[in-house]
């Protein structure tokens, strides 16, 4: 790879733009790089298309030729076709290939005209009728300065996963010495651009910053992966009309901010380009085991969050003003997470998967929908010590606590009326309904409730790399911690505050099991576990089942093959 900038390379419509000129080190050789520079993805599967993913670099839009083969070896090449890898684009290349054989393991490459080829991945189709098992690695919150992607390499490592999905933060945008700050980077860790990316030639070069890292590429080119975002994606705590981290005027106009992060997503993701009218949720049948549903909850339809701050104001008497606030601003019924047009959907999804048949009703989506409140515990927990802002929302979230409320607006908790009301939805549709969620960075086992009756689980993953509850209470056990928190959530049934790591979620049609995978470090690169908690669920008992379907084992800390 040479070091030598192309200054028509850069200067050509689409591309990094003249903003890679000020960029140090190894940002220059992304300019600078040529060929299949990041490896190959693969997404989206359906029972007889998969979609292929590459990046070719050349001074002109490449014309390539994708095969796909049921061997490693190619001899017998089975679907494929030609695709340009363009410069307005940044020089992605994708293409579904249909045709494909349900239920079935392939191999796939890119080859340009020179003959140079991309590395070889595997991908499958999705199984059709009966399925009496498939297993799905889940993903979440992956900020690559706080340390290694060792989940992703862990994961790519096995050959029992089936399907991964990746429920949003797949990057960050914040720049140098924000999240993480300089002193809790690790060494070597940086991406660039090294400012909060904004432009389109910043969310391009983060990207391409984080595609570089081997585990993500491992995890990429070993299985199919279903994706959404989430807010970091965009910017912290995005919502329909602006974000916490977007400051209009000097960032910019935030709807032009949202056009170029999504496009750059569906550049760089696995995932097929949308025309404006389409919708941004879908669903995707395992055969007769599972319909797994995926929503977006940030862009369409989420309202602005409500914050505690407004309680907080103005002086007064501060339980009047919680009551007042919890009573008007967060139950207002006109406050959503998904607008009107996706939660109709999304009813009608649970309707016609439990009609037709199938086992699972699969809700893959970006927040955890289980209420949590802070335990009274909080108050000892955080150090004297401890940065403003962990104080300050500690003492917000407990005194919040104290008159019913949430501590985290930004999940489902922020959106009760909304919540209540999807949960009774799948209640109507007797739904063997499972919730999968990330963006906390904690690990949680959640029973779901609608007035008062069982109306599903929900299985929350750990972050791949982003801090947890351990930032808050550094001093605490995690079991303490854990135990607290259960005792004071009665629908949290299992909690791990203090790992990184991601889930397996093993469906048969005799029970839906997530395994909790705790990586032992993230500070190391090392494909080590901690151990595995397991909880499962059974068919149309919608409460998880007694801890003795557990399991967390110190020999669990060798790779599953």
């Amino acid at each position: 790879m040479t070091m030598t900038i192309d200054r028509r390379l850069l200067l050509k419509a689409g591309t990094f733009g003249l903003a890679a000129l000020s960029l140090p080190g190894a940002a220059l050789a992304f300019a600078s790089a040529r060929g299949f520079t990041h490896g190959v993805a693969s997404g989206e599967p359906s029972a007889d298309s998969v979609l292929l993913w590459t990046r070719y670099v050349a001074d002109n839009d490449a014309r390539l030729t994708a095969e796909l083969s049921a061997t490693p070896d190619f001899v017998k090449v089975v679907g494929g076709g030609s695709v340009t890898a363009s410069g307005a684009r940044d020089h992605i290349a994708k293409i579904t290939v249909r045709g494909l054989k349900p239920g079935s393991w392939y191999y796939y490459r890119f080859v340009a005209a020179d003959g140079s080829k991309s590395p070889v991945g595997r991908t499958r189709t999705l199984p059709k009728g009966e399925t009496q098992a498939f297993n799905l690695g889940v993903f979440s919150c992956s900020n690559l300065p706080f340390g290694w992607f060792n989940a992703y390499g862990h994961a790519a490592a096995r050959k029992d996963i089936d399907l991964a999905l990746h429920l949003g933060d797949y990057i960050y945008e914040y720049g140098p010495d924000v999240y993480p700050t300089r002193a809790q980077a690790l060494a070597g860790r940086l991406v660039q651009p090294d400012h909060e990316m904004i432009t389109l030639a910043d969310y391009r070069l983060r990207y391409a910053s984080y595609r570089l890292d081997p585990d993500l590429q491992a995890l990429h080119q070993s299985v199919p992966m279903i994706a959404m975002w989430d807010d970091h994606e965009i910017a912290n705590d995005a919502w329909k009309g602006g974000a916490q981290n977007h400051q209009d005027g000097a960032e910019g106009d935030y709807a032009t901010r949202r056009r170029i992060a999504e496009q750059v997503y569906r550049e760089w993701m696995p995932v097929a380009d949308l025309n404006p009218a389409d919708a941004l949720w879908t669903s995707y049948q395992i055969g007769n085991l599972a319909t797994i549903i995926r929503t977006e909850s940030r862009l369409s339809g989420r309202d602005k969050p409500a914050e505690l701050a407004e309680a907080f104001a103005g002086g007064g008497d501060l339980a009047k003003a919680l009551a007042k606030f919890r009573d008007e601003t967060w139950m207002d019924p006109s406050r959503h997470m998904l607008g009107d047009d996706q939660a109709r959907w999304l009813g009608e999804q649970f309707k016609a998967s439990k009609a037709s048949g199938t086992r699972w009703q699969v809700w893959a989506q970006q927040c955890v929908m289980g209420s949590l409140k802070l335990p009274v515990e909080t108050a000892q927990w955080v150090p004297k010590d401890a940065p403003e802002i962990v104080r300050t929302r500690s003492a917000a979230g407990l005194t919040a606590s104290q008159a019913g409320l949430p501590f985290n607006m930004d999940a489902w908790d922020g959106y009760p009326v909304q919540r209540e009301a999807l949960l009774k939805s799948a209640q109507a549709a007797d739904a063997d309904l499972v919730v999968l969620s990330g963006d906390s960075h904690n690990a949680w086992g959640f029973d779901l409730a609608a007035d008062g009756k069982p109306a599903g689980v929900e299985f929350a993953g750990h972050s791949v790399s982003s801090p947890g509850f351990e930032t808050y209470a550094p001093t605490v056990a995690p079991k303490d911690v854990a135990g607290a928190l259960i005792r004071g959530n009665p629908q949290l049934k299992w909690a791990d505050t203090s790992s990184r790591g991601y889930m397996t979620v093993n469906l048969t049609q005799d029970r839906a099991t997530a395994n909790w995978h705790a990586m032992r470090t993230i500070r190391e690169h090392t494909l080590d576990l901690a151990g595995t908690e397991s909880r499962s669920v059974l068919p149309g008992r919608k409460v998880l089942a007694e801890p003795g379907w557990s399991r967390w084992s110190p020999a669990d800390a060798t790779l599953s093959a």
